[in-house]
């Protein structure tokens, strides 16, 4: 197998932005060869599979939808209340939308999942381990609330990403007053984070 670095990080770039628009089945290492702009035949050289490829993707894709630490650490600079947990799902409500791409392709793993056990079984293990961090990141840093607190964030965060970023329309007016989709992160975490006790 190949060992450059940066190639490697380009071509499962140019995997994500393959998934992301022909979906799984146009992934292909030739249609990734082209998206990279690199001659046919390199991707065979870098994965040793599909699926090994597609692991790649996955983890390639989490890192560049993580925070960036240092907007993370100017907000966890603000008192844990409300208004911060707001604001981190804000931060991450933008970065869905600054990445849509590496979104579609997570939905994309998503779908593709549900046809591979073996992608099933490593994809549920990487998402549930995201989950998990996120559970242990907002009891450390002391935030209003509880796994279920956080459980239910997951989830309609989640269902407000996949249709602001496939199908906005479906959110317009939905809730009168709400902006898509800054208000309607507002009404989610106004209905599900405790308020602080005074």
């Amino acid at each position: 197998m190949a060992g450059n670095p940066e190639r490697r990080a380009a071509l499962v770039d140019a995997g994500i932005e393959v998934l992301a628009r022909d979906g799984a089945r146009g992934l292909t290492f030739r249609a990734v060869d082209t998206a990279a702009g690199v001659p046919v035949g390199t991707a065979s050289n870098y994965f040793t599979s599909r699926d090994d490829l597609l692991r790649q993707i996955d983890a390639r894709v989490h890192l560049r939808l993580a925070p960036d630490p240092e907007a993370l650490a100017g907000l966890m600079s603000l008192p844990r209340d409300r208004t911060l947990v707001t604001a981190l799902m804000h931060d991450l409500m933008a970065r869905a939308v600054r990445d849509r791409t590496g979104h579609l392709a997570l939905l994309e793993l998503r779908l593709e999942a549900t046809r591979r056990p073996e992608l099933r079984a490593s994809y549920t293990e990487s998402v549930r381990g995201q989950l998990e961090y996120g559970m242990e990141f907002h009891r450390d840093a002391g935030l209003p609330g509880d796994d279920t607190t956080v459980a239910v964030l997951y989830l309609a965060m989640l269902g407000l990403i996949v249709e602001h970023l496939t199908l906005p329309g479906v959110l317009d007016g939905v809730l009168p007053g709400a902006g898509v989709p800054e208000g309607l992160v507002e009404r989610i975490v106004a209905a599900v984070v405790p308020e602080e006790r005074g």
